[in-house]
């Protein structure tokens, strides 16, 4: 039920990264000023690159015996996305820049689920037959 959970949040994130790069490319081109723009572009590129983590981390989960450490990252990522890509967006946006104090606990998500997701893959795969 989680692995669905996962793609479906997964994919669903991948559309809000495509509509946040959109709307970045076309209505804030010419209001934001570059230093910000990169900032938002960023946020779209760790948006895209996770949402993508996430549907691999289902697609795990469907493979592997159950694994709560793979479980555990899928949520971690969720939580990245929002963290990490969300404050840069709306730090860019705003110009409110205490929003920048989320985006290390959400990077810090990232890191961990990645590294949940190899420990729980090296766990959770078949071990080798002895000839």
């Amino acid at each position: 039920m989680t692995a669905k959970i996962f793609i479906f949040s997964g994919c669903l994130s991948a559309a809000a990264a495509v509509i946040m790069g959109a709307f970045g490319a076309h209505a804030l081109k010419t209001t934001l000023p570059e230093s910000l723009m990169a900032v938002y572009q960023t946020a779209f590129r760790f948006h895209m690159l996770h949402s993508l983590g996430l549907i691999a981390v289902a697609l795990i989960m469907l493979q592997v015996k159950k694994s709560k450490l793979i479980e555990i990252a899928g949520w971690m990522m969720l939580c990245g996305i929002f963290l990490f890509s969300g404050s840069l967006y709306a730090l860019a946006v705003t110009q409110v820049r205490w929003l920048g104090m989320l985006t290390p606990l959400g990077g810090t998500a990232f890191i961990a689920a990645w590294l949940m997701v190899a420990a729980g893959a090296i766990k959770s795969a078949p071990s080798a037959r002895k000839p």
